[in-house]
């Protein structure tokens, strides 16, 4: 051990070394001996000040060292560094010789048991589903009948061939804006949330659908990206996410109001079956035939029973009338002057036999009256007249 030391300490022929030597020779020893070193174990005291750079304590259950990460390091980070994580770590044994501080420049850092990326998923999903993005309560339905719908997709990709073709085969009268994205890669994230936003801003569109084909979970990151979480959140219009196949779970799709399995049941489900309503129509159609056709018939029934009740009521009006023309015309023919004339009586006419003679008075000796009788009448002149009163 004391001849391990012996190599800092400075022998009795030469000069104290001051404390900025000391720190150098230490550095460079750490530089030439620590270059890269691998530690496991648990973070703690972790802070993040302004200068975008990580600092934070590697221990286990006997002693710590400081580590740092620095920006650019840090700035690739895909999962959160926090208390209480367990983690591998590679990097460099150095001292910051300005404090004399021991510390590791960390250039690799993962978690332990479990690989970094689902680690960044569980994290990102336990605090976008505390602050309730995806609750089912706040899940918006689909328009039956989409008039624009936006599709937010690799143009080059298969995907978006898939969804245009079931599309067109489903429901042709909907409009569709393809609006092209990177869907992996570094900074394509950032293109998809503005995607959204953009596609939130195009009139009447009503429904919007990502979509990508499978690949692995690095192909997919982009969508369990916060940025794209937040931006179908903040959408006006429903959101249809279709990533991936059917065993790919992204937190877009649980961000999403509809979770689709593929590109193409994302058509689905945002789409009418247009064979579908076709069907319906022929089917309202028949039914609507029958219902017509049925209230003819009840119309025409109605309007048989109607008929025989006019002709029964009309009859019955006929006879009532008849009867009483009957009676009528029995009391006119009794007050009629030939039934007067049946009963021995007669009337005696002028001359010309247009007046008739009521009073003695309006006769002379000589005038030629004309006597009628039930049967006929008869001519005769006047010889005598006697006037009575």
């Amino acid at each position: 051990m004391d001849e391990a030391l012996s190599i800092f300490r400075p022998s009795s022929e030469t000069a104290y070394w001051s404390v900025s030597e000391l720190n150098a020779r230490v550095k460079a020893s750490l530089a030439a001996d620590f270059d890269d070193v691998a530690i496991r174990g648990e973070v703690s005291g972790v802070s993040r000040p302004r200068s975008g750079h990580i600092y934070f304590k590697l221990k286990d259950d006997k002693a710590q060292v400081s580590a740092v990460l620095w920006k650019g390091v840090a700035g690739k980070l895909v999962f959160d560094l926090e208390d209480g994580l367990a983690v591998k770590v590679r990097g460099e044994a150095t001292l910051y010789e300005t404090r004399g501080d021991f510390q590791i420049v960390v250039r690799k850092i993962e978690p332990e048991g479990v690989g970094p990326l689902e680690l960044a998923f569980r994290q990102l999903f336990e605090r976008l589903s505390a602050q309730g993005l995806f609750d089912p309560a706040r899940k918006r339905t689909l328009p039956k009948f989409p008039k624009r719908l936006a599709l937010i997709t690799s143009p080059t990709g298969a995907a978006v061939q898939d969804f245009l073709r079931v599309a067109g085969v489903r429901w042709p009268a909907t409009e569709i804006l393809v609006i092209p994205v990177r869907v992996q890669g570094q900074g394509s994230s950032r293109e998809i949330a503005e995607a959204v936003a953009l596609a939130n801003r195009i009139a009447n569109v009503d429904v919007i659908v990502l979509a990508r084909g499978g690949g692995s979970l690095e192909d997919l990151w982009s969508f369990n990206e916060e940025i794209v979480a937040r931006a179908i959140f903040e959408s006006r219009a429903p959101v249809v996410c279709g990533v991936g196949h059917e065993v790919d779970v992204t937190i877009a799709d649980l961000v999403a109001d509809i979770r689709a399995l593929t590109p193409t049941d994302a058509a689905n489900r945002s789409l009418p079956d247009a064979r579908e309503y076709s069907e319906k129509v022929l089917f309202l159609r028949d039914r609507l035939a029958r219902a017509l056709q049925g209230r003819l018939d009840l119309a025409a029934q109605t309007l048989a029973g109607l008929g025989d009740r006019a002709r029964r009521a009309i009859k019955r009006d006929f006879e009532r009338r008849i009867a009483r023309l009957d009676r009528v015309s029995g009391r006119l023919e009794a007050l009629s002057p030939l039934a007067v004339l049946a009963r021995g009586y007669c009337i005696v006419l002028s001359a010309d036999g247009s007046t008739v003679v009521r009073s003695a008075r309006d006769l002379q000796v000589g005038d030629v009256i004309h006597t009628r009788l039930v049967d006929g009448q008869v001519a005769s002149r006047v010889e005598t007249l006697e006037i009575q009163g």
